[in-house]
């Protein structure tokens, strides 16, 4: 259907509020079959429904990508430990105090961290175990549940040894800290 120009009788589209060749105002038609014809040209975007499955798909597939992210761009515990021993050991050997020298620290595997000491100027025969036992490990086992510095360990279920040698190298005791102890 077309609507014609009163002033220049050239036809144009039925929804053509001026003449395109005149410019001329064209008068508004009233026809139920017109309105319905332009209601039908019009586009009209398509109603979506909430998809409950496709929410859930997206919400699982973010969550894998996140741990898959956290899993490779995140190094594993084992690495950030052996990182760490690495930069202690630049500062090694080092005096704890008069009788203690830490030789070095070294990152074992499942997330186990060693601190290797050297007993100066003593010889194992010279030590009395239970006398160390009894004063040093006690001290140990709080240092490491309340130092704040070894937060990360506790956060991270970090088991800790503690290896002593004498002054010759030969092992005269050992402590080990497990996570269930702290």
């Amino acid at each position: 259907m077309k609507t014609i120009c009163s002033n220049c009788e050239t036809e144009n589209e039925i929804n053509s509020k001026y003449c395109s060749i005149c410019g001329y105002k064209l008068p508004l038609i009233e026809d139920e079959n017109v309105k319905t014809e332009i209601e039908q040209t019009k586009v009209t975007k398509p109603k979506r429904k909430f998809d409950l499955k496709t929410s859930l798909g997206f919400v699982v597939a973010f969550i894998v990508m996140f741990f898959v992210a956290q899993a490779i761009f995140k190094p594993s515990i084992d690495k950030q430990l052996a990182n760490m021993a690495s930069e202690m050991n630049k500062t090694c050997p080092m005096n704890i105090d008069e009788n203690t020298t830490l030789k070095n620290v070294v990152a074992l595997p499942n997330n186990t961290v060693q601190y290797n000491y050297i007993l100066v100027g003593i010889t194992k025969a010279e030590v009395k175990l239970d006398t160390v036992k009894k004063y040093v490990f006690p001290g140990v086992l709080q240092n490491v549940k309340t130092n704040p510095g070894m937060k990360y360990f506790r956060d991270n279920k970090i088991t800790l040894n503690y290896y002593y040698s004498d002054k010759n190298g030969v092992f005269v005791t050992e402590y080990v800290v497990k996570p269930d102890m702290y």
